[in-house]
């Protein structure tokens, strides 16, 4: 099983033979491989990516919210799902996000 961390990503991206090597035997096996939310926030800093893609980056951005808080609203929105919280107010300032407390 490995984590990859944001920068091995974007290397492999990049097309740099040291991380390409690696990961592709990585990819050839039958493990588990992981990327923490915090990559994912990370590499959706970057540009050239698409709208879907940038939707947390620019929801945290945006409504100057936590890092954590910003990857749930964003799942919720991209979902088009209603988000169940009993934390309302780290949520509320964000528009076109249904919210339902719990």
């Amino acid at each position: 099983m490995y984590t990859l961390d944001t920068n091995a990503i974007l290397y492999y991206l990049k097309d740099d033979n040291n991380a390409v090597t690696i990961l592709r035997g990585v990819f050839a096996q039958s493990s588990p491989v992981y990327v923490s939310g915090v990559t994912e926030l990370e590499l959706l800093a970057f540009s050239n990516l698409t709208s879907d893609e940038e939707l947390a980056a620019l929801v945290r951005r945006r409504y100057r919210i936590r890092v954590p808080d910003s990857i749930i609203a964003a799942t919720a929105m991209f979902t088009g799902s209603t988000l169940l919280t009993r934390n309302t107010r780290d949520f509320r300032m964000v528009s076109n996000l249904v919210i339902r407390k719990i």
